[in-house]
């Protein structure tokens, strides 16, 4: 038997769906609106996790009946030095590191950045967007949702990190 809360869950979900397709189909000033809040400005999927989280008590609708997972890989960053790195930093950090999550966040980009390599843009819940680039392997996927330690990958010897926010490259050195 479906608990109520999960019902409820599911129904309002539902009624936004299909309020949101139904405005998007017969109002066009909306849709213009819209698309141009999800794809061109930086919307924050973060945020709306953690609003969603906040009313409904779980990040997705039947978190409920999946099986809790406990993470094998929970580390903290660690390099060597650092440097001036185009917009970000380059860290120096050794031969096959695995790459911990900075913060919690959702993946919100994974592919290739010219001059940067292979990169996962994760928008933590602050707002922030972090680069991870210059990946040699890549152990997440796109939309996840990652919490901070968490294995995003592996770099040679440099990873590269960007820091951005509301369009605004941020100096990396208070966040690593």
């Amino acid at each position: 038997m479906i608990k109520k809360t999960t019902f409820f869950k599911f129904v309002i979900l539902v009624i936004l769906t299909v309020v949101t397709i139904f405005v998007l189909k017969f109002n066009s000033e909306f849709k213009i609106n819209f698309y141009k809040y999800v794809y061109e400005d930086s919307i924050s999927f973060a945020k709306i996790n953690n609003w969603y989280k906040s009313k409904f008590g779980s990040s997705l609708p039947f978190s409920d009946y999946f099986e809790e997972v406990t993470p094998v890989f929970n580390e903290q960053l660690k390099y060597n030095s650092s440097s001036i790195y185009k917009d970000g930093v380059s860290l120096e950090v050794g031969y096959d590191y695995l790459v911990p999550a900075l913060d919690s966040g959702i993946v919100i980009f994974i592919g290739e950045k010219e001059g940067y390599g292979k990169t996962v843009i994760i928008q933590q819940e602050n707002g922030i967007d972090v680069w991870y680039s210059n990946l040699k392997e890549i152990n997440i996927q796109l939309y996840d949702y990652i919490k901070d330690g968490s294995l995003i990958g592996s770099v040679d010897e440099n990873l590269y990190l960007v820091f951005i926010k509301n369009g605004e490259v941020l100096d990396y050195q208070e966040y690593i």
